[in-house]
């Protein structure tokens, strides 16, 4: 990827990812967060994880030739490092249940498969119509 477009995509793929994650955990986190606390959790996760997918990861596998490796590690460790660090701000201050860090786990993890369909369907409507 041409280094001086990697950034602008960059800005557009993450506005793009917190807006269809952080409805995603508005919804699905448990009510024992309040609502300013997930409202953060949809920029910031990503903002945590999203460099590591965009230029760290692309470093060591090749996008283009070992496409299904890539994202099959990127895919797994944004939501397990954005459930980890959801954990680590939230998980221990707010009254907590196990059920409700389970809640809070899976809407981490379905927010960060919204995000990644939306973009397979949307990279694949490019490839077919065109830019």
């Amino acid at each position: 990827m041409d280094p001086a477009t990697v950034l602008p995509m960059m800005a557009v793929g993450y506005l793009i990812t917190i807006s269809i994650e952080t409805p995603v955990l508005l919804i699905g986190v448990s009510s024992r967060h309040p609502i300013r606390n997930r409202l953060f959790a949809g920029a910031w996760l990503t903002a945590c994880t999203y460099p590591v997918v965009w230029l760290v990861l692309p470093q060591w596998i090749d996008t283009g030739s070992q496409r299904t490796l890539y994202l099959a590690i990127a895919e797994t460790f944004a939501p397990v490092a954005e459930c980890f660090l959801f954990w680590l701000a939230f998980g221990k201050t707010e009254p907590r249940t196990r059920g409700a860090t389970l809640q809070d786990m899976v809407a981490v993890t379905v927010a960060n498969l919204a995000s990644f369909a939306f973009g397979e369907v949307f990279s694949d409507w490019i490839w077919r119509t065109g830019p």
